[in-house]
Parts: structure tokens; C-alpha cells; sequence
């Protein structure tokens, strides 16, 4: 019975982890659902330890530990899942905006250079003269 009482401790100490992440921003809400969903279900396990045991029996699984280390298994690859998908979305906007920015580097040095040729450098050696200077 003690181990019961060991999971909802745990599961109190990580709401409360959560919420100090959430308060110092780092770790954003979408994030904190999932883990916030899970100590909810740890509670309830930890309150009501014959619940376990009455899911594994519903579900077929001899032992509520095993029953207990599937759903672990299905929750981790979830949230890998998910954040491989993050990954994927950062890495094409960094993509993207390192595009933008080399174009727009592009854009900063052709008005550069169309500005030293309107303050009346259009004779090719006066403007190698300035290069020069």
C-alpha cells in the first residue's frame, strides 16, 4: 500500500514542478497538458489502487504493472511523436527565414550599390576609384 502513496506524492510534486516551469515560461502550456494529464491519471491510480487492477483485468493484461508500463510506453513514443513534428516545423522556419534574410541581404547590397551609382559614379573608373577609397 505504501507504493500507492509513494505515486500520488510523485505525481503531486511533479503538478507542482509544472506549474514553477509554467510560471518561469519555461515550458509552454501545450506541453504542460500532457504531463498535467498524466499526474492527473497517477492521482487517480494512487487514490484508487483497485482501479488498476480493474483496468488490466478489462483490458486482458495479467498484472496492473504491466498494464501501468504499456500506457507509459504508448505516452513516451506520443510525446516523441509530437516532438519530432515541433522539431520538423522549427527546422523548415529556420530554413525559411535563413532564405529570407540572404534575400533580403541581396536586396540591402543591390540598393547599396544602385545609390553609389545615382550620386553620379556612373563612369566605371570613377566608381573603381571609390571602391579603392
Amino acid at each position: 500500500m505504501s507504493g500507492y502513496w509513494f505515486a500520488l506524492a510523485l505525481a503531486v510534486v511533479l503538478v507542482l514542478f509544472l506549474v514553477v516551469l509554467l510560471r518561469q515560461r519555461r515550458l509552454r502550456e501545450k506541453y504542460a497538458a500532457i504531463w498535467l494529464a498524466l499526474a492527473v491519471v497517477v492521482v487517480i491510480l494512487g487514490a484508487f489502487p483497485g482501479l488498476a487492477g480493474t483496468l488490466a483485468r478489462a483490458v486482458g493484461v495479467e498484472t496492473p504493472s504491466n498494464l501501468l508500463f504499456a500506457g507509459a510506453i504508448v505516452i513516451l513514443l506520443g510525446v516523441c511523436v509530437q516532438l519530432s513534428v515541433e522539431v520538423t516545423t522549427l527546422e523548415e522556419e529556420t530554413r525559411t527565414l535563413a532564405e529570407e534574410v540572404a534575400l533580403l541581404r541581396l536586396d540591402v547590397e543591390h540598393l547599396a550599390e544602385a545609390g553609389r551609382d545615382h550620386r553620379g559614379n556612373d563612369d566605371p573608373a570613377a566608381r573603381a576609384q571609390d571602391d579603392d577609397a
